[in-house]
């Protein structure tokens, strides 16, 4: 983690759960508060401007949500949306709300930390804008729209490039088949989630070193894509 201490705020209403997150944010040198309610995590991100925000989707005084664009409006911090395994619709709307990621409960604390710091790996890209992306492997230029795999041109079409750089520009980040239809089709009822899934395919099968069991560009069903920074070494 970097080391100036990142700032964490809780919003969950179990106190069991509260716990066990408060613990492992510390373990991990995050500064915590918690809220129980919409109306104190509203309050409590307006004073501590958080990097970090831990939203439960099931709240007393409303669905989390809701709160996602205010609280996107205070300093667009990192957000990971918690939820229940019976909650796939209310997931892709918070997705497309603008949280950064989700995770299921129960969930464990490995799990737990590594999708915390892809969602502060996004925002941090997010506020540097990268135009470029190379893992020594893959090799992109954003703004020349090149891209060279391995030294070689994959020769990708228009619309493969559009997808690749919405993927890439939000990498750590789940996209919802309906953000991607939007952005890339330029509305999402232009093209189906079926159109898609056949264009990821092409992508996959031009920039992945196995499009059979893909690193890079992964799925996640029911809900969208995501691109995962390989490791570079």
């Amino acid at each position: 983690m970097p080391s100036e201490r990142n700032k964490a705020l809780i919003i969950d209403d179990e106190n069991a759960i509260r716990r066990f997150l408060r613990s492992t944010l510390l373990a991990e040198d995050f500064a915590v508060v918690e809220a129980g309610t919409l109306a104190d995590g509203l309050a409590q991100a307006q004073a501590m401007r958080p990097d970090l925000v831990v939203l439960d989707l099931g709240l007393p005084d409303g669905d989390g949500a809701g709160l996602i664009a205010p609280l996107l409006a205070i300093d667009r911090p990192a957000i990971l949306v918690l939820s229940a395994l019976d909650e796939e619709a209310r997931k892709v709307a918070a997705l497309d709300a603008g949280a950064d990621d989700f995770i299921t409960k129960p969930f464990g604390v490995a799990e737990f930390m590594a999708r915390v710091r892809a969602a502060l790996r996004h925002r941090l890209a997010m506020q540097g804008a990268e135009g470029t992306y190379d893992d020594g492997r893959l090799n992109i230029d954003l703004i020349k729209r090149q891209v060279r795999v391995a030294g070689a041109d994959p020769k990708l079409t228009p619309l493969e490039f559009d997808l690749l750089r919405e993927l890439v520009s939000h990498r750590g980040k789940v996209l919802t088949h309906r953000h991607l239809l939007r952005t890339v089709w330029g509305d999402a009822d232009a093209a189906d989630v079926q159109a898609l899934r056949v264009h990821v395919r092409h992508l996959r099968q031009k920039i992945e070193v196995r499009p059979d069991a893909p690193s890079l560009i992964t799925t996640e069903p029911g809900v969208g894509y995501r691109f995962v920074e390989a490791t570079v070494g």
